[in-house]
This record gives C-alpha cells, structure tokens and sequence, in this order.
C-alpha cells in the first residue's frame, strides 16, 4: 500500500468516542442513571485502554438526554484509571468557552495524565450551550476563530499580551499551569463544511471529520481542501493530519451485528429527530443500506469493518479512526463486546494494513 504522509508508523491509530446521550432501551423501555451512565463511560475508556486502543474520546453538551458537560472533569477521572490511552475531548464546543479556561483545564489534565490530553474543537450536533452562556450562535464563526487563535498563543507562551473582541484583553497574563506536552494537540471537528475544513488548514490543525452516513466518497473533496490550505499556508504536509468519527457496533458475524444494533440505532434516531419535529422511524431496509459496504455505518463482522476502515483509508490517507458504539440505550455489556472486537480483531488487520515502513 501507498506510503501517506503522517501516517504512524505503526498503522492508523484506533479509539472510541462517546457523547454520553442518555436514553431509555428501546426493548426494556428503561433509563439507567446518570450515575452508571458515567460509570459506563470510565468503565468503557478503562476496557479500551487495557485492549490496546489507542484514543478515547467525550463529547460535550448541556442537555437532559447527555450525561457529559464537565467534560475535562470527566476526563480527568478516566486519566487515572487508565495508563497510556490519548484522552481527547470530542468536541469542546470552542465558540462557548472561555480559551484561558480551556487551556488551564486541559494543561491540568496533561499534568494529571503524564502527556495524553488531546481537544477536538468544533461546534458540535447542538447549540444550546449559546444561550446557556450568554453568546449568539450568529457569532460562531467569529467566536471560534478568536478563541482558536488565542489558544494557540496561551499554548505557546506562559505569559501572553493578547487583545481581541469577544473577551477582555490579557496583559502579561500569567498562563498556568504548562503541560506536560509542549503543545496539547488540537484537531478541528468537521461535519461537512468547506469552511471548517478551510479553517483547520490556515491553522496547521488536524482535522477530525464527523461521517455518519451516507457515502465517504462525499468528504474527500473536504480532505483535498484541508490539505491544500495547509499547504498554501505553509505547513509540512506530514503534520495535516485527518481523523475519521463514525458510529458503529461490532458482533461476531453480520447479522448478529445487524439484528443487534438496528433497535438501538433507529431509537437514537427517532429521539434526536423528534426534537426538531420529525417523528421519522428508519426502517430496517433502510438501515440495511446504511450498513453496506461502500456506505459510512460501520456495523458488521470484525473483518467487514476491517474492510470498510481500509477502504476510506485508501480514499482519505487519515491516520485517525475513533468509532463511537455506544448509543441509543445500548446495554454496557454490548459496548464492551464492541470494544473487545474493535481492539482485539479489528485494530490488529488495520493497522497491519496501513503500517508504514522505515
């Protein structure tokens, strides 16, 4: 296989994400608690650092139906149970938070962590941390760039001079405390925009692309735009990263996997969209044509997955892939068997297949 640039050396790295929602199983009509729900996740991150994964991700929001708002407080209890899995945010909504306060909170968790603190900055599925905070979602553009830009100047000074429009001006502001690192590593999440892919390029930044349906082939015009922004702007080719997030659910054969997951999925579904209004229910043809080969849903066998993993690595060149398997009510149970399968059979063929050498 063609070398790509940045790629490790030692194949793509592989992880899982979660963005905790937080829903009654569709077969019990239940809802754990938020207590176990959190126990799940740390649980999950400890299952996948002991497997050999090599992220593990957490999304933010500020909602009843997710569990997970104090994201890097959640992080931090999972850097001590867990030894040398990267712990990333997935994602840190940008343009609602204050970047001294991220960075403090994510150079703290560098610390506690000895080095694995990583963020995905974007604006995430939902908009309700705008209000929640006192800014307008017809500022995102503006907010995310400043509060980007002066990020990456906490990160590379400890006494930073700044002024900008959205926050009141630093002045030889002490940044501290540092990091273990000599910058946290931050990507920028994607979902489809040209313009956020534009923006992680003229920042030097990996970019992180949400595919969540349809076909992949969709998103490579978005991986050439990064890449050549990066470049126009004066960045090494190897260090413009990519990252591919998908759902996705793992059993021992096809139609297990199939059989098993379409209840949770379409349930996930049903209640994200009847929040806008819709009381739409996928069908299981149409989920079937979700799962096929040359679509984005990564559900099926461990080679299948393999397979599909290999497939969008040969369209995109990423060296990034975290799979987020825990939605819609799942049972823990059935994540953890997911992870097993993404650690133990899925990960070893991937990262044979797109190993690089010396």
């Amino acid at each position: 296989m063609e070398k790509q640039l940045g790629e490790p050396q030692g194949g793509i790295e592989i992880g899982i994400y979660t963005l905790g929602d937080i829903l009654p199983d569709p077969h019990t009509v239940e809802t754990i608690s938020v207590k176990q729900r959190i126990q799940d996740i740390i649980a999950a991150a400890k299952l996948a650092d002991e497997g050999g994964l090599d992220i593990f991700g957490l999304g933010e929001h500020h909602r009843h139906d997710f569990v997970v708002s104090a994201t890097p407080v959640m992080l931090a209890a999972i850097a001590r149970e867990t030894k040398r899995i990267k712990l990333t945010s997935a994602t840190t909504v940008l343009s609602t938070v204050d970047p001294v306060r991220l960075f403090e909170d994510y150079a703290t968790l560098d610390l506690l962590s000895d080095g694995r603190a990583e963020i995905i900055a974007g604006r995430g599925a939902f908009v309700e941390s705008f209000p929640l905070f006192g800014y307008e979602l017809s500022d995102y553009d503006e907010l995310f760039s400043e509060n980007l830009e002066l990020f990456g100047e906490l990160s590379r000074q400890d006494t930073v001079t700044w002024q900008g429009k959205h926050r009141p001006a630093l002045r030889a502001a002490a940044i501290a405390p540092r990091p273990v690192q000599p910058q946290i590593p931050v990507w920028v999440g994607v979902g489809g925009s040209p313009q956020s892919a534009v923006r992680a390029g003229e920042f030097g930044l990996g970019m992180i692309m949400a595919i969540l349906g349809g076909s992949p082939d969709r998103f490579k015009p978005l991986v050439d735009i990064y890449r050549e922004t990066g470049k126009a702007s004066g960045f090494d080719a190897a260090s413009l990263k990519v990252g591919v997030t998908g759902h996705g659910y793992i059993a021992k054969d096809s139609q297990q996997a199939r059989a098993e997951y379409y209840p949770y999925y379409t349930n996930y579904w049903w209640h994200m969209n009847r929040q806008r209004g819709s009381d739409f229910r996928m069908t299981q043809e149409e989920f079937a044509e979700m799962t096929a080969p040359d679509q984005a849903l990564f559900v099926g066998s461990p080679e299948e997955i393999a397979e599909k993993i290999i497939r969008q690595h040969e369209l995109f060149g990423h060296q990034r892939f975290i799979a987020q398997l825990d939605i819609g009510g799942i049972p823990y149970a059935k994540v953890a068997e997911s992870i097993e399968l993404l650690a133990g059979k899925v990960a070893p063929i991937v990262r044979a297949a797109t190993k690089t050498k010396s």
